[in-house]
């Protein structure tokens, strides 16, 4: 046999050889349902941040390292204790419901890890709740802006976790407490307020009734002022004649004596039986 097809045959069991061992050694894993990879190549150019491994069964090189990550969504609870607007302590519950942005593993695995929940998702609620919790006063926290509280911290979230490769998809405020001395001087000065707007309203409704009688008043004394100029004696003698044919058909027996000597011209009425 030549030299050269020793060299040939020798080459050939050595590639074999290789191709034994690696596959040998060779890493098999699934990613699951709800995960998604990302390959560490140790010599091949590091995190392949590049190409995103969907579910199922792989084939990887021993000295490469596949870090599968949970895209499912997560929910993270904060009970904390922040500063209001004028420094009184507040505590506050809050719930994030939170998953990774599945395109951008590499990314986020380059710059924060499997532990991104604990070293950038945690510290970014924690802060956003007391940037915005500073802003207002107790009482506005107790009654009237934990709608708008809640939809700012959203706002500040989405901004700073959108950045890092994390979608948010809910904050919901579980609870704002207050100090017991603090709650129970807000809610005695909301009913107070409450009283009042309903003595405005008492008093509202009294003023218009009064004015109403004041028109109505207004109006009689008109109509009887217009009834009165229109009262001629030619009226009144016609009205009492329409009162004696009347009476003259009565059953009853009467006396009447025509222009009674009264200086109307009225009928007289003398008796009856």
């Amino acid at each position: 046999m030549s030299q050269s097809k020793l060299i040939t045959y020798g080459i050939i069991v050595f590639v074999a050889l290789i191709a034994i061992l690696t596959f040998s050694n060779a890493t098999f894993l699934t990613i699951e349902a709800g995960e998604r990879g990302v390959l560490f190549q140790r010599f091949g150019g590091g995190l392949d941040r590049e190409n995103i491994y969907n579910p199922g069964f792989h084939v990887i090189a021993p000295w490469n390292i596949m870090y599968v990550y949970d895209i499912r969504e997560k929910q993270i609870d904060e009970d904390m204790k922040v500063l209001s607007a004028n420094g009184l302590n507040i505590k506050v519950d809050v719930t994030v419901r939170v998953n990774p942005d599945y395109t951008n593993i590499g990314d986020l695995h380059e710059k924060f890890g499997p532990q991104y929940i604990e070293s950038l998702v945690r510290p970014e609620v924690r802060s956003s709740v007391r940037e915005v919790i500073g802003q207002f006063s107790p009482e506005e926290l107790y009654s009237t802006k934990r709608n708008e509280v809640q939809a700012l911290i959203q706002d500040n979230l989405e901004e700073s976790l959108g950045g890092n490769f994390i979608e948010l998809r809910a904050t919901l405020i579980r609870n704002i407490e207050l100090p017991d001395k603090v709650r129970t001087a807000i809610e005695t000065k909301i009913e107070a307020e409450q009283k009042a707007l309903k003595y405005d309203y008492i008093l509202q409704q009294e003023r218009k009734e009064a004015e109403r009688k004041i028109i109505e008043a207004e109006a009689k004394a008109e109509s009887n002022r217009i009834l009165s100029a229109s009262l001629t004696d030619k009226i009144l003698q016609d009205k009492g004649i329409e009162a004696t044919l009347q009476l003259a058909n009565s059953e009853n027996a009467k006396v009447i004596v025509v222009g009674g000597g009264g200086g109307d011209g009225l009928p007289l009425i003398l008796g009856s039986n």
